[in-house]
């Protein structure tokens, strides 16, 4: 039977992709076979199979091939690089395993081991393989890919938990006086100018907001520092901006503003104040210009101010951190922090679904660093420790009692 390569070619293009492999291979040993004398090689022009897939396919149909779920026979079709090749999954976990990462004679110790290196170093050892059949046999394994999870404290102090109700109990005492409670901070000193800031937000496809390459700090500018008062009762939050240096005169002139802009309004009939601080920073606990500090605050606003610090080591429990900073993080995502006026904007503009409110304004006041207090001068502070980790707890009266 004479049928031209192109009439072939036509035939098969609009019949095979409508099939399976082993239907494919049993229509084109059909053809094979009406067309008799010629037919294989006709046939294995016009498919792009293999005379030995044609001569397979021929054996099925003397066979008397029926209707079959099965594609390939059993045994049939390429054997698996690890099937192959077995010693590779072994060799692969012991290059990823957890305890190589501590062993410095592992070689891929000091190396990202991405899927492409690890290729390459499984090929260097013999087991010819690609990035692909890396990735997955890293699952077949157990394996994904995962970020370091923030868990390890350290050491835990021996008051720790007790340290916490201690705290509790003080808040707790307050606000049901109908006294202020503020949990205060410094947030993360953050580059001003025209540099990327993490996060996505929506825009035109294909437009993204472009900035500069590289995050080299500009001298002439320097950095914001957001430092925040949040108000547990009124659910408020004051941040002050600074653009010079976290110092602990800056810590307190930060909540002495916070008082005259939002607090001294919402409690006109309070006498106490409840801080609660982290054990390190600028408002550290062994620091003196912190205490001086808040002495002089104290006896200008007129109120017994109580500051209970967290345990060293637990700064993430801080309210402020999860109350104020994480929506303020969320609130400016994506959004280049090209002036600290739209550094205070976008702090300002922060707001949640339970009512958090936020007032924030730029403090270009001096700060300097290094600024000593005697012995003197902390002695005349009017400070009154408590009697529970008095290093941690104490009140700083209005005036010398």
């Amino acid at each position: 039977m004479e049928v031209g390569d192109e009439n072939l070619k036509r035939f098969f293009s609009k019949t095979l992709p409508l099939l399976d492999e082993r239907e494919r291979r049993l229509l084109a040993a059909a053809a094979v076979e009406m067309l008799g004398r010629g037919g294989q090689a006709a046939v294995s022009r016009a498919t792009g199979m293999s005379r030995n897939t044609l001569i397979v396919g021929g054996k099925e149909l003397a066979e008397g091939a029926t209707r079959s779920a099965r594609v390939r026979r059993p045994g049939a079709g390429r054997k698996k690089a690890t099937e192959l090749d077995p010693e590779m999954l072994v060799v692969l976990d012991s290059l990823v395993e957890p305890e190589s990462r501590g062993d410095p004679m592992s070689p891929l110790r000091w190396t990202l081991k991405s899927t492409r290196q690890l290729a390459g170093e499984l090929s260097r050892l013999g087991h010819q393989t690609g990035s692909s059949l890396v990735g997955r046999m890293l699952h077949y394994l157990g394996y994904s890919l995962q970020a370091n999870a923030k868990v390890t404290e350290g050491a835990q102090h021996a008051d720790r938990d007790a340290q916490f109700h201690y705290i509790n109990d003080q808040a707790a005492e307050h606000l049901a006086a109908g006294q202020p409670v503020v949990s205060v901070d410094s947030k993360k000193k953050e580059l001003v100018g025209d540099y990327a800031n993490g996060g996505r937000e929506w825009e035109p496809e294909g437009t993204p907001t472009r900035v500069g390459t590289h995050d080299f700090p500009d001298p002439e500018v320097g950095k914001a520092i957001p430092y925040g008062v949040y108000d547990l009762a009124a659910n408020e939050g004051w941040v002050n901006v600074g653009d010079d240096h976290d110092t602990p005169a800056f810590a307190v002139a930060s909540i002495a503003r916070w008082w005259e802009r939002m607090g001294k309004a919402r409690y006109p009939d309070a006498t106490r104040l409840l801080i609660t601080a982290d054990a390190g920073g600028s408002n550290s606990y062994r620091s003196r210009l912190w205490k001086t500090e808040l002495g002089k605050l104290a006896a200008t606003i007129g109120l017994v101010i109580t500051v209970c610090h967290m345990p060293p080591g637990t700064s993430k429990w801080n309210k402020i951190e999860h109350r104020l900073f994480s929506f303020i993080s969320m609130n400016w995502r994506g959004t280049p922090l090209t002036t600290y006026r739209v550094i205070v904007n976008l702090i300002a503009g922060t707001t949640t679904r339970t009512g958090l409110r936020v007032m924030a304004d730029l403090d270009q006041g001096s700060y300097p660093t290094g600024v000593k207090v005697t012995d003197a001068q902390l002695a005349a502070v009017p400070l009154r420790s408590h009697d529970w980790h008095p290093d941690w707890n104490y009140s700083v009266l209005p005036a010398p009692p």
